[in-house]
């Protein structure tokens, strides 16, 4: 498979989280860190799951290593695999268990992203997938004391998730729609 060119790969994450992570304030925390030099985004473009994971072991590795400054939060960003989003969650279950066997259980915490997100349970047409929809398969690593910090200065964290779903639903699917369109410039369906 050829090549998308890195540097449109994180161009194209990096509009993203301007323009729905931060612009939509799906999460309150981000836009510092987006707009810090902290932000470490990683592009793997293995179709190999083997060398993905080594991917994702070395970032994890990095990210323990180095200071909060140098290293505040990373994106793996997998743009020529995972497509398939029950693959990709196979994949998630595995990182979780490297992570785990890595002694890095409430170190390093993961969210995950993909193009197709569905939450389990939710309608297939909830404008609140979009919440964790991105342009690529990625994997976000988050250090859980920079997250605790984060969630004590907000009032009520646990209302967050909500409040997104609320917002998105608000906005619309068509409207949300629209914009991933004009921002992505494909449907994710």
């Amino acid at each position: 498979m050829p090549s998308k060119g890195l540097p449109a790969i994180e161009q194209r994450v990096r509009e993203w989280l301007e323009h729905f992570v931060v612009g939509l304030n799906l999460c309150p925390f981000a836009r510092p860190v987006v707009a810090s030099d902290g932000l470490r985004i990683k592009v793997c473009e293995s179709v190999e799951t083997e060398q993905i994971m080594h991917r994702f072991l070395t970032e994890l590795d990095l990210i323990q290593s180095s200071s909060e400054a140098d290293i505040a939060t990373t994106l793996l960003i997998i743009p020529n695999a995972l497509a398939e989003f029950d693959v990709y969650l196979d994949f998630i279950d595995l990182a979780e268990g490297l992570l785990k066997e890595s002694g890095l259980e409430g170190v390093i915490q993961l969210a995950s992203f993909h193009p197709r997100y569905q939450f389990d349970g939710e309608p297939e047409d909830s404008a609140s997938h979009f919440s964790n929809r991105s342009p690529y398969p990625l994997v976000h690593f988050l250090r859980e004391d920079m997250m605790a910090r984060a969630l004590g200065s907000f009032p009520n964290p646990e209302t967050i998730p909500t409040k997104n779903i609320n917002r998105l639903e608000s906005i619309g699917r068509k409207e949300i729609e629209r914009r991933w369109i004009q921002l992505i410039g494909a449907n994710p369906e």
